[in-house]
């Protein structure tokens, strides 16, 4: 018997019910209400939560397109990383990986339908990850995943901004009862045999790669435990593990064995290079010998000859094309049933991870205006008389560029020390008013913790100092600051000859610089379900009721940033800012025909968010603004055999902590300034919209390597991104063919206001072709005219542009073959036909679609057509498996050779032109060798298919050694072995 409690409680939710129901619905009649309670007892049935909605029903079906990859998928395809999972599907375009060395946050990002990496929402059972901005998918234990569910379309009215192409919820094993420990490790094998390549190498005098190599190890060691407890009320599941990543440098590959540049026709490759050189380059800027262009010989001696891309430097070979990594995860996650009615649940994940890049030495940048002092005692007779004429020998000083790169006999690349400590806690409650009334409420705290170390970098400021350098009375070779006292621990520096500068010398100029960054979330959320099919409410048609959610959530976001001396003094600064959003929402479940001629199934979904948002820095820049995000699903089976789909949804993604607070800097861009040289490719008309004057037109020095530069930083006025997604899909289970299923979903995206940068490229292009005010002003050039240094620069910071638009068609078949003895062959297929991938850059100025084109502008390959069809023999011998997938990536052609205004070059690069299909092949297996223990192998990259070789001309975002390395398999053919021990 109902306590009076229970029994009052009902009451008033039915009374509340009853006066918000519409007058469509209809109610049982007494009879039926009589019997209710067995009814509704049989009707608490184990539910089904899916992604993409927090209605939670028995046998739920999805309104919107999802993909599922499954714990089975993972192992089968030797994934260490997420994020190399899912920037194999279709629908993604690779982001942040552990193939970027230069430039390198450590991070790991995901980008659905090439929306950015910001675009998409990540979660981990349901529930935000990490702060927008820290998200990071080394974060997730990957051996814990059961499933990776892929949502396509906004669903901000659901989870809240940041959902515009979509949702990845990764669904983690949280009941473990036993012991789980998981390991594998794999390695490259490459057979380096371009010949073309490397006769080009040779050619110029560099070391080819060896013929054929193994490295790139991976090592991944996982344990899981779990236990049940408190008579089986409750379970804890404890995790931890371990990666280790080998690096993999330029110089072990044909393609990255050089920097590979056009020749001189645009009609095949050359070996590229940097104008700072180990040897020493230098030019004239001041005295009776203003304009002289010189370089050290490569013998050694202290002899200046006329500078020339004879003296270019390769700066590859020490690059990384793999980044070094080790991380450790750990954490647990708990739930204990204290009543029949009541959960109480909780988490706490860990990560650390430490991560290097690697590049070139650094160097005393060409660009940057020295003083060299005529009676300099480290310079020959030859020397002083080239660069002061008759000044030789004197104390007067001569304005010079030097370019010396420290890649001598005790040569110390830069490396990059990335440091990501992250913490994640959660605890919720969650469970049943009453019959029919359910609850979630919960708290999430997470701390991301950034920590980068850049090192042997030149303090250039220390440079000038060491290269005024002058005999004391002792006959001594010592600074001239020395001298002075203004800084006695300066150490001389040879510059004047290969590899003359001593280890005391690099000591003293090469420098660590430090950032810091801490960014934490705080949610508090809580939402209940009413389920109104418990009080006899739904349509007459429909076997079930409506289901009705009402929620709210608070989220606070900070974000601080932190930089030492040396940092500032490269361009960064610090910065606070804070993001504090208060929701409410609901959504509407409602099945309006079910199981009637004609009409198995007739359901419509709605839901709507509003949010108050409410920012604010260091600064004194306070803003606030609210928004309305929305959706409508709708779903028809007239049988079992066909399921009809769609959904609108008005989503939103505000800006974020980073876009709107980050601290503004400096950094390379690959491109060239069509404005430097001798013989300039755009008129001077043109170039006088850019800031360049009569005086230095044909003057100017180019970018050194074709890396120029450009400005980036926050925007604390940005406003939110307006999106509107359309899906429209067709699920075919036919009755006739039982083991086939086969969905079909169209696709569009609109994000309107969109937050972003402009290309510096685009910039450059559209200020010479049209000179529109907007695009010249973002020129920033420095006292030379030139846009490197830390002068010259394009301004490309965060603000509110134009739209972006993609829309497409994604497959997803699969289908099972039974062999009778011989076991099953299941056959998958999941493909993305692209059909537009539009860009407005800034309202009313036109657009660009770059649907099967890369480059400059349009950046990492977009081809019309991508897919994964995986073809898997289930033997009945020991569990055995074997699985063959077959990935095939379309073709694309080079942007910047269209005639579009935005894309357009001012070269064709037929080198480039275009890069035709690829198709990988991976071969995979698994087998139970004991009730306990599972082996598994396999090789990526069967064939071992070297990747594009891409110009360093035309190279854009993510790319790296030459190439696009997460769109294309960069190292070679992928051996890997592992092993599953359950207890």
């Amino acid at each position: 018997m109902k306590s009076d409690a229970a029994i009052g409680r009902r009451a008033l939710a039915v009374c509340l019910l009853l006066t918000t129901t519409p007058p469509f619905l209809s109610y049982a009649d007494e009879a039926d209400d009589a019997n209710g309670d067995s009814t509704q007892k049989e009707k608490k049935m184990e539910t089904v939560t899916v992604t993409g909605t927090r209605i939670q029903r028995a046998e739920f079906a999805t309104n919107s397109p999802i993909s599922t990859v499954d714990e089975k998928d993972i192992k089968f395809q030797g994934a260490t990383t997420v994020e190399g999972v899912l920037n194999k599907m279709p629908q993604f375009t690779p982001d942040a990986n552990e193939n970027v060395s230069n430039g390198a946050d450590g991070t790991a990002q995901i980008n659905l339908r090439n929306l950015g990496s910001n675009r998409v929402l990540t979660l981990v059972n349901g529930q935000r990850i990490l702060p927008t901005m820290a998200m990071d998918m080394n974060f997730i234990p990957s051996a814990l995943v059961k499933r990776i569910d892929v949502v396509t379309g906004g669903a901000s009215a659901v989870y809240g901004s940041d959902a515009i192409s979509g949702v990845v919820n990764f669904i983690l094993q949280d009941d473990l009862n036993g012991i789980v420990f998981d390991t594998q490790a794999s390695t490259y094998q490459h057979n380096n045999n371009d010949d073309g390549l490397r006769d080009l190498v040779s050619s110029y005098g560099y070391e080819t790669a060896p013929s054929s190599v193994t490295d790139g190890e991976k090592y991944d060691f996982n344990l899981a435990a779990g236990t049940d407890f408190a008579d089986d009320k409750g379970n804890i599941t404890f995790y931890a593990g371990y990666r280790r990543t080998e690096p993999v440098v330029q110089s072990e590959r044909d393609y990255s064995a050089c920097s590979i540049s056009a020749n001189s026709t645009l009609n095949g490759y050359a070996c590229g290079g940097s104008g700072n050189n180990p040897w020493g380059r230098f030019t004239v800027l001041s005295g009776p010998n203003t304009g002289g262009s010189y370089n050290n010989t490569k013998d050694g001696q202290k002899v200046w000859d006329q500078y020339s891309d004879d003296y270019l430097y390769n700066f590859s070979p020490l690059n990384y094309i793999q980044r070094m990594d080790r991380r450790y995860t750990a954490g647990m996650m708990t739930h204990y049933n204290v009543s029949d009615t009541t959960q109480v649940y909780g988490s706490f994940m860990f990560m650390d991870d430490h991560s290097f890049s690697q590049v070139a030495p650094s160097a005393l940048w060409f660009g940057s205006d020295f003083a060299i002092n005529c009676d300099n005692p480290l310079m020959s007779d030859q020397q002083r008389s080239a660069l002061c004429g008759t000044a030789a020998g004197t104390n007067e000083v001569i304005d010079t560029y030097v370019g010396y790169r420290l890649d001598g006999t005790n040569a110390r690349p830069r490396r990059d020390d990335l440091r990501h400590t992250d913490y994640r806690f959660n605890f919720g409650l969650k469970g049943d008013i009453t019959d029919g009334i359910s609850y979630d409420v919960s708290y999430l705290r997470t701390v991301a913790l950034y920590q980068e170390r850049y090192m042997n970098d030149v303090d250039q400021f220390k440079a000038a100092n060491a290269l005024l350098a002058v005999t004391d009375d002792a006959g001594n070779v010592v600074c001239q600051s020395v001298v002075s006292g203004t800084d006695s621990d300066c150490v001389p520096i040879d510059v004047f000859a290969y590899s003359g500068i001593s280890d005391a010398g690099l000591d003293y100029i090469l420098t660590t610089s430090s950032t810091d960054s801490t960014q934490t979330l705080d949610v508090l959320s809580g939402f209940s379900q009413i389920d109104l099919d418990y009080y006899g409410i739904k349509l007459p048609w429909a076997d079930m009721g409506p289901a009705l959610v009402i929620g709210g959530e608070h989220r606070r976001e900070v974000y601080e940033f932190n930089a030492d001396a040396i940092a500032k003094a490269n361009g960064s600064d610090d910065a606070y800012g804070e993001i504090k959003v208060s929701e409410g929402y609901t959504e509407l479940d409602l099945p309006i025909i079910e199981n009637a001629p004609g009409a198995k199934y007739l359901g419509v979904t709605g839901g709507y968010r509003y949010s108050k948002y409410d920012n604010n820095d260091d600064q004194g820049n306070d803003t606030s603004y609210s928004a309305n995000t929305y959706k409508v699903e709708l779903t028809y089976s007239p049988n079992d055999d066909l399921r009809l789909r769609g959904s609108y949804n008005h989503a939103i993604r505000a800006p974020n902590v980073n876009e709107l607070f980050s601290s503004q800097g400096l950094s390379n861009y690959s491109g060239s300034d069509p404005c430097a040289g001798s013989n300039p490719s755009a008129t001077f008309e043109d170039c006088a919209r850019t800031g360049v004057t009569a005086a230095q037109y044909g003057h100017i020095v180019e970018c050194p390597a074709d890396q120029c530069v450009y400005q980036f930083g926050g925007n604390p006025y940005l406003k939110p991104e307006q999106a509107d997604t359309y899906t429209y899909g067709i699920v075919l289970t036919p009755t006739a063919i039982p083991d086939l299923s086969v969905s079909l979903d169209y696709y569009t995206i609109k994000v309107k206001d969109y937050i972003g940068t402009i290309d510096p490229t685009l910039i450059i292009n559209q200020c010479l072709s049209t000179g529109n005010s907007y695009y010249c002003d973002l020129f920033h050039r420095s006292g030379a005219g030139s846009l490197f240094g830390t002068e010259g620069y394009v301004v490309s910071t965060t603000l509110n542009t134009g739209y972006l638009q993609t829309s497409g068609i994604d497959i997803n078949a699969a289908y099972q073959y039974e062999l009778g003895e011989w076991g099953a062959l299941n056959f998958q297929l999941v493909g993305t036909w692209l059909k537009e991938m539009v860009t407005e850059p800034q309202p009313g100025l036109g657009t660009y679609d770059c649907k099967g084109l890369f480059g400059p502008t349009c950046g990492q390959p977009a081809p019309t057509w991508r897919h994964n069809a995986r073809m898997t023999w289930a033997t009945p011998w020991y569990d055995a498996q074997v699985s063959l997938l077959w990935r095939y990536l379309g073709s694309v052609d080079l942007s910047s050779n269209t005639d579009n205004e935005f894309l357009a070059g001012s070269d064709h690069y037929y080198v480039n032109d275009h890069i035709g299909a690829y198709n990988y092949f991976d071969l995979s297996g698994s087998m139970t060798l004991t009730d306990n223990i599972q082996l598994r192998a396999g090789i990526n990259n069967l064939l071992d298919k070297d990747p594009p070789v891409i110009v360093s001309n035309v190279l854009s975002s993510f790319g790296n050694g030459n190439t696009f390395p997460g769109s294309y398999d960069p190292l070679g053919r992928q051996l890997f072995i592992g092993l599953t021990a359950k207890f």
